[in-house]
């Protein structure tokens, strides 16, 4: 049980970082160059990213929460369970329903760059507090164990 909420805490960890690198240095960075260089840019960033490292981060933080959840005794199980909830609204169905939807539209050229980048930061900046905050619940949870 220990071993998951750990890996339960590096998953959220680097689920976070990915997202506050994005709205700290990323999307600055391409805001920085032409619109038609950053959408091209993101184009090619939203193909590569798309990869199993992605995947286990993504998917991972808030299963394996879930899990350390299931498995733990409480008040650490509330915790697991708080950072499972906060990650899959924060995170998750942002990115779902949100900032994906966004990335097909610069993807098929329907959305213009000055549209999408500030948008899409707000979002994506969403997701990396949320993943903090899951990051933080598993930390009290954990020290609840």
């Amino acid at each position: 049980m220990l071993v998951l909420a750990l890996v339960a805490l590096a998953l959220h960890g680097a689920l976070a970082g990915l997202f506050y690198a994005f709205s700290m240095s990323v999307m600055p960075g391409l805001n920085a160059i032409e619109p038609a260089q950053a959408e091209t840019a993101m184009r090619s960033i939203n193909k590569k990213i798309l990869n199993p490292w992605l995947y286990i981060a993504f998917l991972g933080a808030p299963l394996t929460a879930l899990a350390a959840g299931l498995l733990a005794d409480a008040p650490a199980a509330l915790w697991f369970f708080a950072a499972a909830a906060v990650n899959f609204a924060g995170s998750f169905l942002v990115t779902v329903a949100i900032n994906v939807p966004m990335n097909n539209a610069v993807n098929a050229g329907t959305m213009s760059w000055k549209d999408y980048s500030p948008r899409w930061t707000a979002w994506n900046t969403l997701r990396a507090i949320a993943s903090f905050a899951g990051l933080v619940l598993i930390g009290i949870g954990l020290a609840g164990l």
